[in-house]
């Protein structure tokens, strides 16, 4: 940091300057931020593991007014499951139907998705960024801090890594896409096709491309059901972060959801929560 200081005094450029010191501030205030989360989930630790917060101020060396106050402020430790920086949220689109030169669109459940998460970043003091896929959904996989949301349909190049998931994928044959369950050999059927208003959707975080990281990965079989991905997300952040941590894994849900809004009513696991031991 000295070092860095020390040359920037030296540009003689105001704006280039105040350009760099800019970065510098972004930069050291993510690690401030990170430092500040990784802190609070060892005083939790602690906590949890059956010391007190005096012994806890003992331990540290800071007063036990001090260690209640990390306690009950600074970042939340799940905040890690979802990244350490700005999210990129990256939605898969379709080409509008109808129209001689078509843009490219997203459903309402795949934007409210984006939207269900992006609040959900807020809550953890993350910001994030929005990214439609286009056609034929050749999605950029090997970057940080990144959330997929669409089934393999819409992003097939995201349906072969999903193949390195030994327990839970989606399959496609003459009726439609569907969810398997690898370890139990169960098959999930959108009831939705049926008319009842249910979907089911697949939680999990899968390896990039170039081995280097993760990415977390949310798809329906229905965009509904990408939608009741991203709330089960939201619901069970704190108990995926506390059985996981940053490790592979994967889950297949139910959302249910009113025929004439379209709002979810409920979402909850159909599947164990899949660690995939040894895959990073």
């Amino acid at each position: 940091m000295d070092t860095e200081l020390e040359a920037l005094a030296e540009v003689s450029d105001p704006s280039q300057r105040a350009r760099w010191a800019s970065e510098l501030i972004d930069d050291h205030q993510s690690a401030i931020s990170e430092l500040s989360r990784l802190r609070r989930e060892a005083l939790d630790e602690m906590l949890s593991g059956g010391m007190t917060q005096t012994q806890i101020a003992e331990a540290i060396g800071m007063t036990r007014a001090r260690v209640g106050q990390l306690l009950a402020s600074g970042p939340r430790p799940e905040r890690a499951f979802l990244g350490s920086g700005t999210l990129t949220i990256a939605v898969g689109g379709k080409y509008e139907a109808g129209k001689n030169k078509p843009g490219v669109a997203v459903s309402a459940e795949m934007l409210a998705t984006y939207e269900r998460l992006c609040a959900l970043a807020r809550s953890l003091n993350l910001k994030a960024e929005y990214e439609v896929v286009p056609p034929p959904g050749m999605v950029k996989l090997n970057r940080t801090n990144l959330i997929v949301c669409g089934s393999p349909r819409i992003l097939p190049f995201v349906g072969q890594v999903l193949e390195s998931d030994t327990n839970l994928g989606f399959r496609s044959d003459d009726n439609g896409w569907y969810l398997v369950n690898h370890v139990t050999g169960e098959e999930f059927r959108s009831p939705s096709d049926t008319g009842e208003p249910c979907d089911y959707g697949y939680v999990g975080r899968l390896p990039r491309p170039d081995g280097r990281g993760m990415f977390l990965y949310l798809a329906g079989v229905h965009a509904i059901g990408t939608q009741g991905a991203g709330r089960y997300l939201e619901e069970n952040l704190d108990d995926l972060y506390r059985e996981v941590k940053m490790r592979r894994f994967s889950v297949l849900v139910a959302c249910k959801y009113d025929a004439t809004t379209r709002e979810i009513s409920s979402v909850e696991a159909i599947t164990p929560v899949y660690r995939h031991e040894g895959m990073g």
